[in-house]
């Protein structure tokens, strides 16, 4: 999250740690994967599981959002003016619009969907689910080859910070634990302990206490029918 790295770190000569922003993208690739499957396995009917499943996408679709809010924002200006490449900026830019398009089909899906969960409605959010997932991949796979190496060499270490501490401030309080379960759930024993090293020392203890569990919790109420074989 946001306090102290695992290691004395040079502030001054220091370069950004970008590979922080592809353990993020793992958790939009992993939930991208996972939103059209949940749809297809709510049976027809239920809707309170359908209501269920509209808020996980509701709360995947708000942190997208906001993920590249904070890159419009911190990122595309910086290297615009320092690395100079406009055309993989704009190529950024234009990506972007086309996952927000994306987003506001299965928007526009998700309420007539959870009202009555009907067979029609459910196939035509995890369409396009799957539609949004192909343009999703696509710039995340760019973004990773392309962008990040000029972000370690453009990029001062105060910089690429302001960029994660945005992105934290976007959460809701009542979700930093559950976030930071997200990022831990996929991660190599190194990027455990990075980035539990980086969280503030009673980040450390809540998660401990109370945010595995919660995040465990979190998982089942929201996977549960996929675990139990439910999936249509």
């Amino acid at each position: 999250m946001s306090s102290r790295s695992t290691a004395p770190v040079n502030r001054v000569d220091a370069r950004p740690h970008t590979h922080e922003m592809v353990v993020v993208h793992r958790v939009f690739r992993r939930e991208s994967a996972l939103a059209p499957r949940l749809v297809r396995a709510v049976a027809d009917g239920d809707t309170a599981r359908a209501a269920r499943i509209a808020a996980y996408l509701r709360d995947y679709v708000t942190g997208l959002h906001h993920h590249h809010a904070v890159e419009d924002e911190l990122i595309w200006p910086l290297l615009q003016a320092r690395a100079g490449d406009e055309e993989l900026v704009a190529r950024m830019e234009k990506q972007h619009h086309r996952i927000d398009l994306s987003l506001t089909i299965v928007g526009e899906w998700i309420p007539a969907w959870q009202r009555e969960a009907d067979h029609t409605a459910r196939e035509e959010l995890a369409l396009a689910l799957v539609e949004h997932r192909a343009v999703l991949l696509d710039h995340l796979d760019d973004e990773e080859r392309l962008v990040l190496p000029l972000v370690a060499e453009h990029l001062t270490l105060a910089e690429w910070d302001l960029v994660g501490r945005h992105g934290l401030q976007g959460l809701p309080k009542n979700k930093l634990l559950l976030a930071l379960g997200a990022l831990l759930e996929d991660a190599t024993e190194q990027e455990r302990a990075y980035f539990l090293g980086r969280t503030p020392l009673l980040g450390r203890l809540l998660w401990k206490a109370v945010g595995r569990r919660q995040y465990a919790a979190s998982c089942r109420s929201v996977r549960g029918a996929l675990n139990e074989g439910g999936e249509q």
